[in-house]
């Protein structure tokens, strides 16, 4: 009897680290787009596109599924799409370091509230100590509008994190995320559609929204929801701390923005939670197994 050969998977380590700047990588691409597609534009294309490589490749069996699965699927759907609309809101208006930095404020409630050990929090106060440092809080030409649609992305991103280990409870992961981006489409496309901006689009637009699709939403989200079937909610929340440090990086090499040395420090402070996080759930992980 022939063996089925086994699907190709990460371990959820380093699953999370190559989705971080996997999503990086395509923040710099949506900062390209926005001038000719706008937020609205560009959520539409880079929702859009993934809905439709997803489709292409997974082929999930809507009509197969269960009404408690699409009970999942379909809020996870909502809240990654809002994730995504609302931080393209964010990144039009301010800084990509800003808007990273408080779109995290939402993974690090989850940590907060999920924390069961002192050593938890000792981690959660690195990594917010090393936001505080990351983020330019001089308050110069800030907007406030852009804040608050930053904000409103991390309570998303709090709620995706959520429903996400949820929805990977009763649905295969690439079932699940390609489900969850059609989902997500059908909540922003209307917003894109309604802007007039995807008028704008060309050849060479589409080329980079497809390219968009692929590093910010079909790997990162792909490999998000494979981490968190084998790992604790809190201590993928303290991971994701590594996205302002990402940020910082992608600018530095792919727009020539520098770091000063308060954010290198941030940098070190954030990288020493998130080993530290990773640190406590493998010891965890191993009491666990022993007894």
């Amino acid at each position: 009897m022939s063996v089925p050969p086994r699907r190709f998977s990460l371990p959820p380590l380093p699953a999370v680290l190559l989705a971080i700047v996997s999503v990086q990588g395509g923040a710099a691409i949506a900062k390209g787009l926005f001038p000719v597609l706008g937020a609205a534009g560009t959520a539409s294309i880079r929702i859009g596109f993934s809905a439709l490589l997803l489709l292409i490749v997974v082929r999930p069996r809507l009509g197969q599924l269960q009404r408690a699965q699409w009970h999942a699927v379909v809020p996870y759907g909502l809240a990654l799409g809002s994730m995504n609309f609302l931080f393209y809101c964010a990144l039009a208006r301010i800084p990509l370091g800003l808007a990273v930095t408080l779109e995290f404020v939402g993974p690090l409630a989850v940590a907060l509230a999920g924390s069961r050990r002192w050593t938890d929090i000792i981690w959660v106060v690195l990594a917010g100590a090393g936001i505080a440092l990351i983020a330019p809080w001089s308050g110069h030409g800030l907007d406030m509008l852009g804040l608050v649609f930053a904000l409103a992305a991390g309570a998303a991103w709090a709620l995706y994190i959520v429903l996400s280990q949820r929805t990977a409870a009763v649905l295969p992961g690439s079932v699940a995320v390609s489900v969850g981006m059609l989902v997500a489409a059908l909540l922003i496309l209307p917003f894109g559609l309604g802007s007039g901006q995807l008028l704008h689009l060309t050849p060479h637009w589409l080329l980079l929204g497809s390219l968009l699709a692929v590093f910010s939403s079909v790997l990162p989200f792909t490999l998000e929801m494979q981490a968190l079937k084998a790992m604790p909610t809190r201590t993928f929340s303290i991971l994701m701390s590594l996205e302002p440090v990402a940020a910082a990086i992608s600018g530095w090499i792919l727009l020539d923005e520098q770091l000063t040395h308060s954010q290198w420090l941030a940098v070190g402070l954030i990288v020493l939670a998130s080993a530290g996080a990773t640190l406590t759930s493998a010891q965890e992980q191993t009491a666990v197994g022993n007894e």
